[in-house]
């Protein structure tokens, strides 16, 4: 299941990873501060879907530990660390009518945090944040692995049980869209300075 939707989501999750360039060595406050802005929004939106499914799934939500998987609020306390504002703008997100859906968002979701191990190291040695603790990139520390193995256990069951692995593998692909094309504008590739 999980290699269905590493292979299914490459192409979308390449784009996202182009886009925002976050290993770039001469990655600077601004555009880091734009980049969390929109993510926070993002999230936000991504969280606020999610919560309704839970509201109507609450077995299935308590099975994948929504609770513990919040991230918008760290969003938030990362632009209050740089000195940026935090803003109400957010994406208008299709609703998670199920648990497929509710998958296939926190496949990229979840996702993030894999990578953001390596994003929050390489923030870590920019001489321009210096002195700056940044905790959404890598939420879970040193629990990361453990988080993503009881997500991938729990997406293996549900598939198991009869789950819709074409509507999971949707889902994912339609965050993957919806997060590149929201946080277009602070990607290098867009001219914005490091």
């Amino acid at each position: 299941m999980l290699r269905v939707l590493r292979t299914g989501t490459a192409e979308e999750h390449q784009g996202l990873e182009d886009t925002l360039d976050l290993l770039d060595p001469e990655l600077g406050r601004d555009r880091l501060a734009l980049v969390l802005g929109l993510m926070h929004g993002f999230w936000t939106a991504a969280e606020a879907g999610l919560d309704e499914w839970a509201a109507r799934r609450p077995a299935d939500a308590g099975t994948v530990d929504w609770a513990s998987r919040r991230r918008a609020g760290l969003f938030a306390a990362d632009l209050a660390a740089l000195g940026a504002p935090v803003t109400a703008a957010a994406p208008a997100l299709p609703p998670v009518p199920g648990t497929d859906e509710a998958l296939g968002r926190l496949y990229v979701l979840e996702g993030s945090t894999l990578g953001g191990t390596f994003i929050d190291r390489h923030l870590a040695g920019l001489p321009g944040l210096a002195g700056v603790r940044l905790r959404a990139f890598s939420p879970y520390g040193p629990e990361t692995g453990a988080m993503w193995a009881a997500y991938r256990r729990v997406t293996r069951d549900h598939v198991a049980a009869g789950g819709d692995v074409e509507r999971i593998l949707s889902s994912a692909r339609g965050t993957f869209r919806a997060l590149a094309a929201w946080c277009r504008p602070a990607g290098r590739i867009q001219g914005v300075p490091a």
